[in-house]
């Protein structure tokens, strides 16, 4: 029988950077208040999951967790379910998961220590509900560090919340309109990532170029990039996540080129290219205009790297439109592409358009322009054979003798990685060469000083 163990607790996070985020933020609460985290949820006194409820297969996700984590849970451990799914699928997470103690919705996610209080105090077996009556992410961050490092990255959260209305997209449902972090919290978080010694900070929000807005601001990221260039002159890289089509300002670009922390990489999520598909995603669809502006943001930045993603299969994609979608990604020639296939999901503008698609039809499609993407990342990897560039070391393999890291061209996790013959210091940047490439990785060796 496991031992019971009080002030401990065990939190899973789900879904992408910006959760993992207030992940740590939480935890920085809960450490805060002398609890400690185990990695044995056997261990733990609270059980915490930070769902993400984005997309349908990310929601069975959760489920299953919080449903593993039920079925061994002991009389004395309480199990709550956080983050995105609660705010809109309350009662699911309630029906699939017996034994289910709590829940606390993303924009509340600040209030996780009152939760834990109140069901240390509740009278009846009754899940707790606890959901923000305003319409926004709160913004009393109790004094948190919004971010979460990764090695020698970190991820530093801008803002939050979305004001575009992205016919398939739930998030501004789920977290409410965009809410911009001062400049100056922002700074501060930078200069403790600084102070640990992080290599790269990655900005983060559901939409990095609207950053400000809210708060009054014109071109607000460059203006916040301005203040992080001054504030932590000792990192060496800080990249944009998430950037809107349309929005990327000329100040932007000239700081891109001009100031060598700030990374020549954008990740620009486009989403289709037939304008038709996208008007009907409510998206941008002057598609020559991005081509145009794409093409002269490249002919600026000699070393600029492209990153988009692209849904098939949405409603009303007829062989045409994906065929404009395939010429226009063989015309582009992106150095990274991510392709998801169209997710139906209730509660979005989309809804009332159905998914008359088939899934089969979606996985053709799918593999189609990750075919035609594959050819290309390996021609633009192939351009850099021979080349040197500082790679950050992530990991090593001691049995093969080799390092793995990333370069300035990959953001963690969703791009390629360089794969370094020897052993090199983790969480440090080494000078590279590379001598061969493969799909979506680069092959090299280091160069002695």
């Amino acid at each position: 029988m496991t031992k019971r163990a009080t002030g401990t607790y065990h939190l899973v996070s789900l879904g992408c950077s910006k959760n993992l985020v207030d992940s740590e933020s939480m935890a920085q609460l809960l450490n805060r208040q002398g609890l400690q985290a185990t990695i044995d949820p056997s261990q733990a006194e609270y059980l915490i999951v930070n769902t993400c409820g984005f997309l349908s297969a990310a929601r069975e996700e959760a489920i299953t967790v919080l449903t593993d984590l039920a079925s061994e849970k002991m009389p004395w451990q309480k199990l709550i379910a956080a983050g995105c799914m609660p705010e809109k699928h309350h009662q699911d997470i309630i029906n699939f998961v017996p034994g289910l103690d709590g829940l606390i919705g993303t924009r509340r996610w600040m209030d996780i220590l009152e939760v834990l209080q109140k069901l240390d105090h509740r009278q009846n077996k009754t899940p707790l509900l606890h959901f923000s009556p305003g319409l926004t992410v709160g913004e009393d961050e109790h004094h948190t560090h919004r971010t979460a490092v990764q090695g020698g990255s970190a991820y530093l959260k801008i803002a939050d919340g979305c004001r575009r209305h992205c016919a398939f997209c739930l998030i501004p449902s789920i977290k409410g309109t965009l809410v911009s972090r001062p400049i100056t919290k922002i700074v501060e978080d930078a200069k403790v990532l600084q102070n640990r010694g992080t290599k790269e900070i990655i900005l983060i929000a559901q939409d990095t170029t609207d950053y400000g807005h809210d708060l009054g601001m014109k071109d607000g990221l460059s203006k916040l990039l301005e203040a992080l260039v001054k504030a932590v002159p000792d990192v060496p890289w800080i990249r944009l996540m998430y950037t809107y089509p349309g929005y990327i300002s000329d100040h932007l670009i000239d700081l891109m080129k001009t100031e060598p922390q700030i990374l020549p990489y954008l990740d620009i999520p486009l989403q289709h290219a037939d304008p038709n598909i996208l008007r009907t995603m409510q998206r941008p669809t002057n598609t020559m205009a991005v081509r145009k502006r794409l093409a002269e943001i490249r002919s600026e930045i000699d070393n600029l790297i492209l990153r988009t993603t692209m849904i098939v299969g949405f409603p009303g994609e007829d062989e045409k439109s994906f065929q404009t979608l395939i010429n226009f990604i063989q015309a582009v020639r992106f150095d990274h592409l991510g392709t998801f296939p169209y997710s139906f999901e209730l509660g979005t503008p989309a809804e009332n358009l159905g998914d008359p698609i088939a899934e089969h039809i979606k996985t053709e499609r799918v593999e189609k322009v990750m075919q035609i993407q594959a050819e290309i990342s390996l021609e633009r990897n192939q351009r850099y054979i021979g080349k040197v560039l500082d790679v950050l070391v992530e990991g090593v393999d001691h049995e093969n003798q080799i390092s793995i890291g990333r370069s300035y061209r990959d953001a963690p996790e969703i791009d390629g990685l360089v794969l370094i013959e020897g052993i090199a210091p983790i969480g440090e940047l080494v000078p590279v060469r590379f001598t061969s490439a493969i799909t979506h990785d680069l092959i090299g060796e280091i160069v002695s000083p």
